[in-house]
């Protein structure tokens, strides 16, 4: 029997991301194109005395921002695997490297990861597929948190096709003082937009061709957001932020997933420190940091046996 298993998610920038109108169940649907980039959150799963129900703690950057109940994707992906034979019984310990409430879903990478390692932890032998139906039910990044690499995402996000890429891509993440909730920003971006001008988003075919290509410039110059305007419209400083990223020569700049964080990529790692330190020395953020992508999605990085 296992009495530990620690699983590593990784962040999402969304290298496009298109926005279809309001349906009936109160969802957008969405096409867009998910990047796994090498900034994680770790999670600890060990099982605790029949009674003891969920026990969740979070350190890190943004801890004290992360609930610490039934509303946080983890604590819930427990519950949700408890149809499957888990146990109610455990603890969950999650270490933050993630921007919270930053537009690069690390409640949802906390959910897979939850899930990877509760699947593990107590040997259901879930396979993927039945994986991937409880992700969706959780919520729309949970499955790309679970698939990583480069993916195209349609529906809400949760239909997943595997997309063809080459080479490796750099960037840099320019994370503000504030976090930002992702239902303002869709209320925000209804409120701009009338609901029967709203076309059906589409895959961008200029991102899918640089992708194929590795193009890194050609990718630059297609990256592109349909919530980069509501983020926009309600944090205004992200202006400045997306501006100084092109006067500072980045192959182009755009407000991840609901922001607000910014994602710009560059040329290559030598590049991309020069974009930090730049950044760094704007003051126009909290803090800035590097990653490369893609990347592996949530799987576990360490298990444990009773002795």
């Amino acid at each position: 029997m296992l009495s530990s298993v620690t699983v590593r998610a990784p962040a999402k920038v969304n290298l496009a991301l298109g926005v279809g109108p309001l349906r009936s169940d109160g969802f957008h649907g969405l096409t867009t194109v998910f990047h796994a980039v090498g900034l994680y959150d770790d999670l600890v799963a060990t099982p605790l005395r029949p009674g003891s129900g969920v026990q969740l703690v979070v350190e890190g950057e943004g801890a004290a921002e992360v609930p610490l109940d039934s509303t946080n994707l983890a604590w819930r992906a427990v519950t949700a695997l408890e149809a499957y034979g888990a146990s109610p019984d455990v603890s969950l310990a999650i270490r933050k490297g993630i921007p919270v409430a930053g537009g690069m879903a690390g409640g949802s990478a906390d959910g897979a990861a939850a899930l990877v390692a509760i699947d593990a932890l107590f040997e259901l032998g879930l396979g993927k597929e039945t994986l991937y139906d409880v992700a969706a039910a959780l919520g729309s990044d949970v499955p790309f948190a679970l698939h990583g690499g480069t993916a195209i995402g349609s529906d809400r996000g949760t239909a997943l096709t595997t997309a063809l890429v080459r080479g490796t891509y750099h960037w840099v993440f320019v994370l503000a003082e504030q976090g930002l909730p992702t239902p303002l920003v869709f209320r925000e971006f209804d409120r701009l937009h009338d609901a029967a001008t709203v076309p059906d988003p589409e895959v961008p075919d200029d991102v899918m061709s640089a992708l194929r290509a590795g193009d890194a410039e050609a990718l630059g110059r297609a990256l592109h957001n349909d919530l980069q305007g509501p983020a926009v419209s309600l944090r205004p400083h992200l202006a400045q932020v997306l501006s100084i990223g092109e006067e500072y020569g980045a192959l182009g700049g755009v407000v991840s997933g609901s922001g607000p964080t910014c994602a710009f990529l560059a040329r290559d790692d030598e590049h991309a420190v020069d974009l930090a330190v730049a950044f760094t020395a704007s003051g126009v953020c909290r803090t800035v940091k590097r990653a490369n992508g893609p990347v592996p999605g949530a799987r576990v990085v360490d298990q444990r046996s009773t002795a």
